[in-house]
């Protein structure tokens, strides 16, 4: 198999599917906010609405997975699930923030459960398909983090401009209350995010699988295809290096997700003694400062890292400045001056921002890994399998951001909140992100698919095809 180099053009075809994949849960951070702070949400709903649409989610993905990798199709494995998925997702995110005050608290959450669950399904419908279609695009050890690179650094843009919404929301010259504001926006980014997810379904390139010997996809089969996919799982877990990954990218991303809504209480209680007027556009310039960081400057340094040193250490050394960011963050969140935690940001945008344009090259030289030792190329399942690891920890994520704000004594129903609970919120929101990401470079630290180790891989597989 000779070495694929991707057009530009397929990059950015494949990136702007990435900007809806990331603008939508961008925003869901923003948007959720509201549900606490203007409708009344308590605590443990906030954190039941994050987690059981989540739980949903993660067990929907390797399904998905399985008939993805195995779908007979003029148009490919992956395009139309794709299409369909991005179309169910923009449709069910703008009908899912269509809430009104005078419906009442038990009313709206029921109603957002539940459309929550439809723009789930949506979701994984269109990103299953979507991310293995991105392991598929090169089998070049380096290629593969350049494709993830360019994707990340357009999906970024969507962590960018996420957080000004915070400023639109509250600012009573564009709208009345933060909930008609939520309501509005979802129509318009709903659509545009939709119109996003379609571009890589139209413009990526793919084979007719029609005359493939893939698993039967029928309603008799359903059971064996259930077998399978379990035995996918053991298949998978069985795999050193990508139960690594997933272990990382688990204690890294959700340690972040579990306390990332805390930079906007932080700023507003700590910062402003609960003025949320008065914080004007600081927790917006917290989350979008941090994204344009990471877009012009860990994406790009990263990939460099990489392909100097080698993926592994690359991680490992970002990693290593992020947790340098956390432990400024406790220093440098001063009343008086918002300011200060701007130094901070260019190390901890290290962590996540490295996190995936990595973690997603790396699973797909695991994914070689895995067809020399089976025979198969199962994009999305591995696909599915490693996003199920995400999905079901940012589903305990939420879960754990509505408990740490009850343990600590946070009350949304006051204006001012007791400086234990502002402090508690702080020490989370440092040590929490800390102590995951020195497990996962524990984890890490023995990670032994080199670049050497890939491209033996490969070419052991080009031996195998070329007899076949």
């Amino acid at each position: 198999m000779a070495r694929v180099k991707v057009p530009f053009g397929q990059k950015v075809a494949f990136g702007i599917g990435m900007l809806a994949n990331q603008m939508f849960p961008a925003v869901l951070g923003i948007f959720m906010v509201v549900l606490v702070q203007d409708l009344g949400f308590p605590g443990w709903m906030w954190g039941v609405l994050f987690f059981l649409p989540r739980v949903f989610d993660s067990i929907t993905d390797p399904i998905m997975g399985f008939i993805s990798d195995n779908t007979k199709s003029r148009w490919g494995r992956r395009r139309q699930y794709v299409f369909i998925g991005a179309i169910i997702m923009g449709a069910a995110f703008v009908i899912m923030w269509q809430l009104y005050r005078e419906n009442g608290i038990d009313y709206n959450f029921t109603y957002f459960l539940l459309w929550s669950f439809v723009f789930y399904l949506g979701l994984t419908i269109f990103s299953v398909p979507y991310v293995a279609m991105g392991y598929e695009m090169s089998n070049d050890f380096h290629e593969r983090t350049d494709i993830m690179a360019v994707a990340q650094w357009i999906g970024q843009w969507a962590w960018v401009i996420a957080p000004w919404f915070w400023v639109i929301m509250y600012d009573k010259g564009w709208f009345e209350t933060a909930d008609v504001a939520t309501r509005e926006l979802a129509i318009w980014i709903g659509i545009i995010c939709m119109l996003f997810a379609m571009v890589p379904a139209i413009f990526l390139k793919s084979k007719s699988t029609l005359n493939e010997d893939y698993s039967p996809l029928t309603i008799k089969t359903i059971g064996g295809s259930l077998k399978e996919i379990l035995e996918n799982f053991k298949e998978a877990f069985r795999i050193k290096p990508f139960v690594k990954l997933c272990i990382s990218t688990f204690l890294i991303f959700n340690a972040f997700n579990t306390i990332a809504a805390f930079s906007f209480f932080i700023i507003v209680y700590h910062l402003f003694n609960g003025d949320a007027g008065a914080a004007g556009v600081w927790p917006t310039l917290f989350g979008s400062l941090a994204s344009l960081v990471t877009t012009f400057l860990v994406i790009p340094t990263v990939a460099r890292m990489s392909k100097i040193m080698g993926k592994k250490k690359a991680f490992i050394l970002s990693q290593g400045i992020s947790l340098i960011g956390y432990l400024m963050l406790w220093f440098l969140f001063v009343p008086g001056k918002p300011y200060m935690f701007i130094f901070a940001l260019p190390f901890f945008s290290f962590g996540i921002g490295s996190l995936f344009t990595l973690m997603m090259s790396m699973t797909a030289d695991v994914i070689d890994l895995d067809e020399l030792n089976t025979g198969k190329r199962r994009e999305g399942v591995f696909g599915a399998i490693y996003w199920w690891m995400v999905k079901f920890g940012f589903a305990i994520a939420g879960l754990l951001s509505g408990v740490i704000m009850s343990v600590v004594g946070f009350d949304t129903t006051v204006d001012t909140q007791p400086e234990s609970a502002i402090t508690g919120l702080r020490i989370f929101y440092s040590g929490l992100p800390i102590l995951g990401t020195l497990i996962s470079i524990y984890v890490m630290r023995n990670y032994d698919v080199t670049e050497e180790r890939a491209n033996e891989i490969r070419t052991e597989l080009e031996k195998r095809r070329g007899e076949s």
